[in-house]
């Protein structure tokens, strides 16, 4: 699908770099993420989990100036993970809570969380029949439609998902491809999207290639 063009800048990354022992994944990395939804592409190992922790804010190892909306990291930490929502989806931190509790626990943390939303959103991920259950009672791809559901909800500044397709049925992944979809338009809130490749059925604002 074409990008989406002219979006104001949400998130300005300046000079990022990070490495691992034996392994720099960035230098002097520097990026302009705007309104609507990135891209972030590459392969295995090249980096793409890592940015998503450093922009959310989650690796303090990493270099650089980030600034969200004019809050800038640095400055105030709180603050700019207050408008982050940025969930590892192999967290085990949630694992005692059902669905609904975790729901509970977002909407105490994003002030602008609509649960009206989760109705619809949990019957189009088929999370329905699971709601009495603990996370860690879930699978893998259910225990992600939970922080999906929740991302869709939350309405942070910044979204951050890896992989949001991973583990999902092709009926989930659909519908996670429609909801991203209608973020294309927000005029306000970034959505970055991790993954292996760019997806056909979403429209984005912008690629941040890490290559293969």
């Amino acid at each position: 699908m074409p990008q989406v063009t002219d979006r104001p800048a949400v998130l300005l990354a300046s000079r990022i770099a990070f490495s691992y022992p034996g392994m720099e994944l960035f230098h002097d990395l520097t990026l302009r993420i705007t309104a609507g939804v990135t891209l972030v592409r590459g392969g295995d190992g090249r980096g793409k989990t890592t940015l998503l922790n450093i922009l959310g804010g989650s690796l303090p190892d990493a270099t650089g100036a980030l600034e969200l909306n004019g809050v800038r990291l640095d400055s105030d930490g709180p603050a700019y993970r207050r408008e982050v929502f940025h969930i590892d989806p192999r967290s085990e931190a949630y694992d005692q809570m059902t669905p609904p509790e975790f729901f509970a626990a977002m909407r105490a943390r994003y002030p602008r969380f609509d649960a009206r939303l989760l109705p619809a959103l949990t019957e189009g991920l088929s999370l329905t029949p699971h709601l009495e259950k603990k996370l860690f009672m879930l699978s893998t791809g259910s225990k992600r439609k939970v922080y999906l559901a929740a991302a869709f909800a939350a309405h942070a500044t910044l979204t951050l998902l890896d992989d949001p397709y991973a583990s999902l049925d092709r009926a989930s992944i659909n519908v996670v491809a429609r909801t991203l979809d209608a973020h294309a338009d927000d005029a306000k809130q970034a959505w970055v999207v991790a993954m292996y490749e760019a997806p056909d059925d979403i429209r984005l604002a912008g690629t941040i290639d890490l290559g293969d």
